[in-house]
């Protein structure tokens, strides 16, 4: 995969691609991350990119020429490529594993990383997606960018050592990740389940399966909201719910 960032601060990236799954990608030739610094678009002595909105308002409003340059230079060098241009924005589709998934199938994706206000309304004319990571807002789409890169890569395959656990990640199976356990078997009074020493797989799959439904159903029943459940999974779901009402 290539991913280009169009941003004022490329610097703020050299950590998260330094280290732990980013920096493998990039090792093992599966991720090449390219940067514009918009700022070489910037017009006169000071190469301003940001200007006052038309009617009056506060702040400052990023100037579409260093945008639409920045995309067309990207175009240039890689003509070849379909791209996926995602400008991340506060009014945008609010990212989630889905399309973390989606994005990781993709063979080049463009961040349009902003600052200041907002953005002159033209240069939504050069995007695919806009995308949100939440109802906040943050000083620059930099550290949103970040997030969502590192969500989508390491979904590439080879990228993680095992595949296994990307297949079983919360949300990935449209359920929040079961418990986990290590060594030692017991730890200040805390023990291990005995069914996951037991060494049968079959009610160890079983265990796990439960867990992950009840996490669901205690910490986000929302997930469950027309999700399509075993006559098992019913079971055990009613089961709670009688037990939670003899609780109170």
């Amino acid at each position: 995969m290539k991913i280009d960032l169009i941003t004022l601060f490329p610097d703020m990236f050299s950590g998260p691609l330094s280290y732990s799954i980013m920096s493998r990608a990039i090792e093992k030739g599966i991720l090449e991350v390219g940067f514009t610094d918009f700022r070489q678009f910037g017009k006169g002595k000071h190469q301003h990119v940001d200007d006052t909105p038309y009617g009056g308002g506060a702040g400052m409003l990023l100037k579409p020429e260093p945008i639409f340059e920045s995309v067309d230079q990207i175009n240039a060098e890689h003509p070849e490529t379909k791209k996926r241009v995602i400008l991340v924005d506060p009014a945008g589709k609010p990212f989630d594993q889905q399309m973390a998934e989606e994005l990781s199938k993709e063979e080049h994706l463009v961040f349009i990383c902003g600052h200041y206000e907002g953005y002159d309304e033209r240069i939504r004319t050069l995007v695919t997606d806009e995308i949100s990571l939440g109802d906040y807002v943050l000083t620059g789409g930099e550290l949103a960018a970040m997030v969502i890169m590192d969500a989508t890569v390491r979904l590439i395959p080879g990228v993680l050592g095992n595949q296994t656990s990307v297949e079983t990640d919360s949300h990935s199976s449209g359920l929040l990740e079961h418990p986990h356990y290590t060594r030692p078997p017991e730890y200040r009074g805390m023990k291990v389940p005995e069914v996951l020493m037991s060494g049968n797989h079959g009610l160890i799959e079983e265990w796990r399966d439960k867990e992950s439904l009840k996490r669901t159903w205690q910490r986000r029943p929302d997930m469950l909201e027309g999700a399509s459940l075993t006559e098992q999974q019913k079971t055990w779901i009613q089961e709670w719910e009688k037990e939670s009402k003899e609780n109170k």
